[in-house]
């Protein structure tokens, strides 16, 4: 009897796990299960059952990351992982991060009940706070397993004086075995994810192959009036920083959709924070901070937004009494590029199992990110309602996630080299 390799998977019992974990979360303020919390260490313990209940060994390695491992037939081939996080922002959801961990162990634990062994290691990875943790450091777990975790970020301290060196040790890591020499033994990463945004809902599509993660560049600018009496000034006697500032956030908006609409890459740029001072509703501004963050996979395309930036903070400032100072760029860091082979792979998963795909980039952040400097790596996203993310309304159905399981499982077996399909390898 032929089984597709997506019969293998099992559904409702993925679909239980998801939400038990999703039970684990600070009562009055749901999804929350932060990383070095609580919460998090009890999503951790259920994890660690769950793994060794899958049949696979288990550990936490040095840097905080869960391991649960599938010996291979020949472990010198090397290890394929499937990683992501169980860590959400506060009032969070069910899905983001956890969705991928619990998709590789349902992976994991359909090969060790069908009795199928790859030739290479397996390992499921929940990787340890890949959001913004309290330490002022996101992907930690992955930033140490590729030797980028820094001896001076693991002094970083939380809000009660503990460090990061001390807060990994708390979960299971051993920080002072953190080095900055990465793994070599990772043959392939692969990552599930649900896509945070509209377009595989919008377009209809079970699946989106990710090519890339686009850059992320952070902009300050500050603007310069001067505070005066609320009540006493004159509409036309005022140094309104905040004025000034309100019509640069307008035409940025309006940049940011110009460079879209010309469909030469992904580009998104958003006025996310302002900093008023004096902040009093009887002061005229005299002083406004913004902080822009830009997110493209195209370099020429930022280049253009921050020249059209630059001209329009001209024009503006000099139409008004209040000016724009400086505009400095915090951070800039490149766009990543996941490996083209493995990309074919996960396509042709794809078309073997039926699926509708769309090959994207990702606006947003993950642990791929890392693993891509020490491996081939890419990502599968699964829609999510209404784009929604990073709040309690996240929604996945359960087809959707068993889905892009299903699509990981395949690439596995292609990236594994299996001689025999997985339904041959099949028990009667």
């Amino acid at each position: 009897m032929t089984i597709p390799t997506n019969m293998l998977l099992d559904e409702a019992r993925l679909w239980s796990e998801l939400m038990a974990l999703a039970e684990i979360t600070d009562p009055d303020r749901p999804h929350t299960r932060r990383s070095f919390s609580k919460r998090f260490i009890e999503g951790r313990a259920y994890l660690t059952a769950a793994f060794k209940g899958a049949g696979l060994s288990v550990h936490v390695d040095e840097n905080g990351n869960l391991v649960g491992r599938l010996e291979g037939t020949d472990p010198d081939l090397g290890t394929l992982v499937i990683g992501s996080h169980s860590d959400t922002v506060p009032d969070g959801g069910r899905f983001d991060g956890v969705a991928g961990v619990v998709a590789g162990l349902e992976v994991a634990r359909a090969l060790k009940q069908s009795g199928i062994r790859l030739r290479h290691s397996l390992e499921i990875i929940d990787c340890l706070a890949e959001e913004m943790s309290e330490y002022g450091l996101s992907c930690v777990g992955s930033r140490g397993l590729v030797g980028e975790l820094a001896p001076e970020m693991l002094d970083y301290r939380g809000p009660k004086g503990e460090t990061l060196a001390q807060a990994i040790e708390r979960v299971g890591g051993q920080s002072a075995s953190i080095t900055q020499t990465p793994r070599r033994d990772i043959t392939a990463y692969l990552e599930l994810h649900i896509e945070q945004g509209r377009v595989l809902e919008s377009k209809g599509l079970d699946v989106g192959v990710v090519t890339n993660v686009v850059g992320i560049t952070r902009i300050e600018i500050d603007v310069t009036g001067q505070s005066d009496h609320a009540g006493t000034t004159p509409m036309d006697m005022r140094r309104d920083a905040l004025s000034l500032a309100a019509e640069l956030a307008l035409e940025i908006e309006r940049l940011a959709r110009e460079i879209a609409a010309r469909g030469a890459g992904y580009f998104v740029a958003t006025t996310g924070e302002f900093e008023i001072m004096p902040n009093a509703a009887n002061v005229v501004p005299g002083q406004v901070r913004m902080v822009l963050d830009v997110r493209t996979d195209v370099v020429t395309l930022k280049d253009d937004f921050v020249a059209g930036l630059e001209l329009a903070a001209q024009r503006l400032g000099s139409a008004r009494e209040a000016s724009i100072e400086e505009i400095r760029v915090l951070s800039d860091s490149a766009a990543t590029l996941f490996d083209a082979a493995l990309i074919e792979q996960l396509q042709r998963a794809t078309d073997h199992l039926g699926l509708s795909a769309i090959q994207m980039p990702s606006g947003a952040g993950h642990d791929a990110v890392f693993f891509s400097r020490i491996a081939p790596a890419a990502m599968v996203f699964v829609p999510c309602r209404d784009g929604r993310s990073h709040c309690p309304e996240e929604w996945s159905e359960p087809h959707q996630i068993t889905a892009g399981a299903a699509v990981l499982l395949e690439t596995i077996f292609r990236v594994d080299g299996l001689s025999q399909t997985p339904t041959e390898n099949a028990p009667e």
